[in-house]
């Protein structure tokens, strides 16, 4: 693999920016003002929801193109929405049909608000501590006022979420966006929302190559983000899937992972021309 510069880094966030108390360290904080001293763009991608993704970001002092939702919203550095990625409602219709038939919860996520069918259902709590920001019940479709971007179906019963995925990619597979970020969720989006697509549209935005780009990634939906950049680094913690995406591997998110991937990674090769020489 030839060498050069990396011009762009873009970084999943739940699993690899925040530690697995859902913070961001201080050696992984220092890291990335390295890396603004070095010139190098900042980008986070990440399944969290716009109003999530702006809070963190904002608490944090961090600036850059950013995608939400998996890649179904891509805002720019004041968070005004460049693009939007829809789901029709027909689609919507059905894949929540779907992931009630296996008895699993369905979360919607529009431009600004996330939606669940139970309040007390399970991990609603938890997400809603994890992303500040709280859920709004609804009991059908035609209470929401904005057009779906992401149906999550989220359940502990695995095999329900795994037949649930395997029936939704037969039937969709080829126009909709399917992937597990975890174990017990199931994200749904629009086909052109995913993180490929998105560090993509970011790469072109910014005028970068992508054999210019690093992404950094730990979930089964950062993998089509991994394969299309020059650098591309999986967690420690990360599935063998994300490894064998990945050009280079870190330490686990419990152990600053992100920050040794900048420094030993990212900014270690800031010295190798672009010629590679």
């Amino acid at each position: 693999m030839e060498s050069r510069k990396i011009h762009l880094l873009v970084t999943d966030v739940d699993g690899t920016l925040l530690d697995p108390q859902k913070r961001i360290s201080e050696p992984t904080i220092e890291a990335i003002r390295e890396l603004e001293q070095a010139g190098i763009h900042l980008s986070i991608v990440s399944h969290r929801p716009l109003p999530a993704l702006k809070r963190l970001m904002e608490k944090f002092h961090l600036r850059g193109l950013c995608a939400a939702l998996n890649g179904g919203i891509i805002a720019d550095e004041q968070f005004v929405i460049l693009i939007e990625h829809d789901l029709r409602p027909t689609i919507v219709q059905e894949v929540v049909g779907t992931i009630e038939g296996y008895h699993l919860d369905p979360w919607l996520y529009t431009r600004d608000h996330w939606y669940v069918s139970r309040s007390e259902g399970p991990h609603v709590q938890h997400e809603a501590e994890a992303m500040a920001l709280s859920p709004l019940p609804f009991e059908s479709l035609g209470e929401l006022d904005q057009p779906v971007i992401k149906v999550s179906a989220v359940g502990d019963d695995y095999d329900a979420v795994r037949a649930c995925e395997n029936l939704l990619q037969s039937r969709h597979g080829v126009q909709l966006s399917i992937s597990r970020p975890r174990s017990n969720v199931l994200d749904i989006s629009h086909g052109d929302a995913n993180k490929g697509v998105a560090v993509t549209t970011i790469a072109h935005r910014l005028q970068i190559p992508l054999i210019e780009v690093a992404s950094a990634g730990d979930g089964e939906n950062d993998i089509p983000m991994l394969r299309l950049t020059g650098r591309s680094i999986a967690m420690g913690q990360a599935p063998p899937d994300v490894h064998r995406a990945a050009t280079d591997t870190t330490t686990s998110n419990s152990q600053d992972g992100l920050a040794w991937a900048i420094r030993h990674i990212v900014l270690a090769g800031q010295q190798v021309s672009p010629s590679g020489q």
